[in-house]
C-alpha cells in the first residue's frame, strides 16, 4: 500500500498577521486535511505578531492557535524548508513583489482576500473584516481539500485552484 506524504501548502500576505494565519490554522484542522496537507503561512514584511482579532476568531471557531507567529517568507525559501507543493498569494500587495525561489518547484495560485488587518475602525468593524476572511478561506480551503489532486494533470489542476478562487462564499 502506498502513503501519500502531505502535500505541503504556504499561505502568503505581506504582515502574516491575519489571512494567512486564518488559512493555516483552517488547512492544519485534522476534519479539514484528513492527514493531506500540512500548511504554513509566512509574509513578505511580517509584522513580528499575530493579530488579537486572529487569534478570537480562530479561538471561536475552536481551532488551535498556540503555535501560530508571523513569519518571514525566507523561512521557507532556505535549504532546509519543507519542499513546497502549493503556494497560495492571499492579498494583492504580496502577489505583485518578487517571490523567493521555493524549493519543491509548488503550483502558485492567487486567491485574493481583502485584509482584515488593514480595516480600520470600531471592534465590531474590524470583527466583520476578520470574518469576512475567514468566509473566504474556509470556503476555498474546504474545495481546495476535497480535490482528487493526485488525479488531476497539472494544468486541470491550475485550472480548478484558480475557479476555486474565484468563489464568493454564500455567508460572505
Amino acid at each position: 500500500m502506498d502513503v501519500q506524504k502531505p502535500f505541503n501548502v504556504l499561505f502568503l500576505c505581506t504582515h502574516n498577521s491575519g489571512s494567512s494565519l486564518i488559512a493555516e490554522a483552517v488547512l492544519n484542522h485534522p476534519m479539514i486535511n484528513q492527514g493531506r496537507f500540512q500548511a504554513f503561512s509566512a509574509g513578505s514584511h511580517p509584522s513580528g505578531k499575530v493579530s488579537p482579532y486572529t487569534y478570537e476568531l480562530l479561538i471561536k471557531n475552536h481551532l488551535p492557535v498556540e503555535h501560530l507567529r508571523s513569519k518571514d517568507w525566507m523561512e521557507f525559501a532556505k535549504p532546509d524548508a519543507p519542499p513546497l507543493d502549493f503556494v497560495f498569494t492571499l492579498c494583492d500587495k504580496v502577489a505583485t513583489e518578487t517571490s523567493p525561489e521555493w524549493y519543491g518547484q509548488p503550483m502558485t495560485v492567487h486567491w485574493g482576500v481583502p485584509d482584515p488587518v488593514e480595516v480600520v475602525g470600531v471592534d465590531d468593524t474590524k470583527r466583520k473584516a476578520f470574518f469576512l476572511a475567514w468566509s473566504y478561506l474556509y470556503n476555498r480551503i474546504s474545495l481546495f481539500a476535497q480535490l482528487p489532486i493526485s488525479k488531476l494533470d497539472r494544468l486541470t489542476l491550475q485550472r480548478r485552484l484558480d475557479d476555486i478562487g474565484d468563489r464568493i462564499p454564500e455567508n460572505a
